[in-house]
């Protein structure tokens, strides 16, 4: 018994002993690395390995996004190079630039993107979401007017842009595309959509009567409570407000937003004791979310 579990040792060995010529192995290693410098050192060869396919390219960039979006990039350019008509690589490319502030560089990317795959929404879809990250709400509904155009029975899509066309100030249009989307979602979903664009456009009673439907609707539907809570706030009805958003914390145990926008609202209107008690319940359940914490719940 002894001898055959000394050989089945050693047979579970003999993998690991083999030179590596695949690229899926240098990926597997990758994976499960901690340090970008170990990522980089495995990952940037395959650059110049003849059997990397376009798609393992861009997985291995992936995997260098966040830490050396410099070496990243290289392997998206051999990505392109080997697959010149994935959109796919365009839109990581798109996304590396950003990363390096190199506005020129998404230009380019987000046109190719265009050229290879005119009729696939996503490049106006990334496009609308940098735009929105810095702030230009209407060059990100444009975007996403491009990308709606192709894609108009994607009901995901309709949400998406009628939030951006709310926040760009264009309450009309939103409350158009959010109509056609009658029957295509849930109907306590669009009661939160239209709720939001009349809370955005100041219309805080009106929002509130149709989020309060989206609970009859849905009692199970955190995120309508979610909004509840704060267009009561927004009302001044502070007891309303803290009720709803602790209902939504209950229906999403996992996420402490409800119970981060709770302590942000006793503080501002200086209900310390009540923050206080919020924090521990913040600090008790996501100590491993202590940043966020500390931004929207920081006490005097």
């Amino acid at each position: 018994m002894v001898g055959v579990c000394v050989a089945a040792f050693v047979i579970h060995l003999i993998p690991l002993a083999l030179p590596r010529n695949m690229p899926e192995q240098e990926l597997a290693i990758a994976r499960v690395s901690k340090s970008v410098e170990s990522r980089v050192k495995v990952l940037l060869p395959l650059k110049e390995h003849p059997k990397a396919t376009a798609a393992e390219l861009r997985e291995a960039a992936e995997l260098l996004f966040d830490g050396a979006p410099v070496e990243a990039q290289e392997l998206a350019l051999e990505a392109q190079k080997r697959e010149p008509a994935a959109v796919e690589t365009q839109l990581l490319l798109a996304r590396l630039c950003d990363q390096q502030r190199m506005e020129r560089c998404v230009h380019a990317a987000l046109e190719k993107a265009n050229q290879v795959a005119p009729g696939d929404p996503r490049p106006d879809v990334l496009r609308a979401e940098l735009q929105e990250k810095i702030g230009d709400m209407s060059g990100a509904a444009e975007a996403m007017t491009r990308a709606y155009q192709k894609a108009p029975d994607d009901p995901l899509m309709g949400l998406r842009y009628a939030r951006l066309l709310s926040a760009a100030r264009r309450p009309e249009e939103a409350w158009s595309v959010l109509t056609a989307l009658h029957g295509k979602v849930p109907r306590a979903r669009l009661l939160v959509e239209q709720g939001l664009v009349l809370g955005a456009n100041g219309r805080d009673s009106e929002a509130v009567r149709l989020l309060k439907r989206a609970t009859e609707e849905d009692p199970r539907l955190s995120f309508a409570y979610f909004e509840l809570g704060k267009a009561l706030y927004r009302m001044g009805e502070m007891d309303g407000a803290r009720e709803a958003l602790r209902q939504a914390d209950r229906l999403d145990l996992g996420s402490p937003k409800a119970l981060a926008a709770l302590c942000a609202m006793q503080l501002q209107a200086k209900l310390l004791d009540d923050a206080r008690l919020t924090r521990m319940d913040l600090e008790r359940r996501f100590s491993d979310r202590m940043e966020l914490i500390r931004q929207s719940c920081s006490l005097p």
